[in-house]
């Protein structure tokens, strides 16, 4: 393995997801800005999950026809197109766009760069690249944010620098990206794309989990900065994607010790706890409170759910785990687009403590309910996880 050739595709992947959330910390402002409400910034948010079910649902075979360099260099193509389109015209409707270019380029990298980087690796051990591209994409989905918040706090702009800085890196990217090649034989123009979802008996229970954690991934993402506006705190919200984000890496050595029963239903339990934390942060305008509650609920997100969920569906999946990984992040995109619209259309309805006290009710009650299904499957080896992660959490037909 020449380390310098990892480090280059693990630059490119961090800043490829770092592109995701870059934006964020200024949601509020473009609403602002636009005379428009948190449903729509929800709406545009959630622009980035239509970019990524349809390559996630169909086209996980696309490695094999094109090769996996040309998807990294498209995706990293396509970030800095959608942070310059952010640039250009500052807007909500610009927003849309751009996370639908972000959602098809996160789709791109999670179906070619692992095993892309098994492939610079040359081992037959998934263990140490599956390290590297976890590592990488989970620090670059927090660090864009964090980064467009700490210009924010010296100066409010709907064009902060950390965008100009961002083409800067991802042209860096791009140079370094060129240097490496793909494995001679990966790419076969007649080989299979087609590869549908599927949901083996026993995996729903792992699926709902991460619909749930992902939920509150995407409130804080998406909803988060309009109500921290209140209180003058907005700016300080790309800290707490930063948390809710990479926060759960450092769980995660913890939860691969754990069978994948015992590690979703520990997740399970700190969902509800984390959230009323994050909540009460958020409306009270305590930031402690705020970057407290998304460090937990990161630890569930990115952390024991997660990983144990994966592993469960991989065990239940009998011989199809490309299908049954792809089930399982279909819901978890489900989760984090779907309560994101409904709540941020809820906030502009009855007003940010209804709307969050609302989802707080039916994220206890399907937890419960989840976590009493969970508890009837008996326990699952947790193994397998190592073998199929990818950016994100992602595996490598998924996010």
């Amino acid at each position: 393995m020449r380390s310098s050739n990892a480090l280059r595709l693990a630059f490119a992947l961090c800043v490829i997801t770092s592109a995701v959330n870059l934006q964020a910390p200024y949601y509020a402002a473009l609403a602002a800005h636009d005379g428009l409400g948190v449903a729509a910034t929800s709406v545009a948010f959630a622009a980035y999950v239509l970019g990524i079910l349809p390559v996630l649902i169909l086209l996980g075979g696309l490695p094999d026809r094109v090769g996996r360099r040309t998807l990294i260099l498209t995706a990293l193509c396509l970030c800095a197109i959608a942070t310059a389109l952010t640039l250009a015209v500052p807007g909500v409707v610009s927003l849309g766009v751009a996370r639908l270019l972000m959602g098809i380029a996160a789709a791109l990298t999670s179906i070619s760069a692992p095993a892309y980087m098994l492939a610079l690796f040359d081992t037959a051990d998934s263990r140490g690249p599956t390290n590297w591209v976890t590592a990488s994409t989970s620090l670059g989905f927090g660090l864009g944010a964090a980064a467009t918040s700490l210009f924010l706090l010296h100066e409010p702009s709907l064009t902060p620098p950390s965008l100009w800085g961002y083409l800067g890196m991802a042209g860096l990217a791009l140079i370094l990206l060129l240097g490496l090649k793909d494995e001679p034989g990966v790419a076969t123009p007649n080989g299979q794309f087609l590869r549908l979802p599927a949901y083996p008996a026993g995996s729903l229970p792992f699926g709902l989990s991460i619909l749930l954690a992902w939920a509150i991934v995407g409130v804080v993402i998406a909803v988060l900065p309009a109500i921290l506006d209140r209180h003058d705190l907005s700016a300080w919200s790309g800290f707490a994607t930063l948390g809710i984000c990479s926060g759960g890496v450092l769980f995660q050595p913890l939860a691969r010790r754990l069978n994948p029963v015992t590690s979703v239903r520990l997740g399970l339990c700190i969902l509800p706890f984390a959230y009323t934390m994050l909540a009460w942060g958020s409306l009270t305008g305590s930031l402690t409170g705020v970057l407290a509650g998304a460090l937990a609920a990161s630890s569930a997100c990115y952390g024991f759910i997660y990983l144990g969920g994966l592993s469960g569906v991989l065990d239940a999946a009998d011989g199809q785990h490309s299908r049954a990984s792809a089930g399982f992040f279909l819901m978890a995109y489900i989760g984090f687009s779907v309560p994101v619209v409904v709540t941020g259309t809820l906030v502009d309805r009855l007003g940010h403590t209804a709307a969050l006290t609302l989802f707080g009710v039916l994220l206890l009650g399907s937890v419960l309910a989840v976590s009493r299904h969970l508890g009837r499957r008996g326990s699952i080896r947790p193994e397998t996880v190592e073998n199929d992660i990818a950016p994100d959490g992602c595996n490598r037909q998924g996010r």
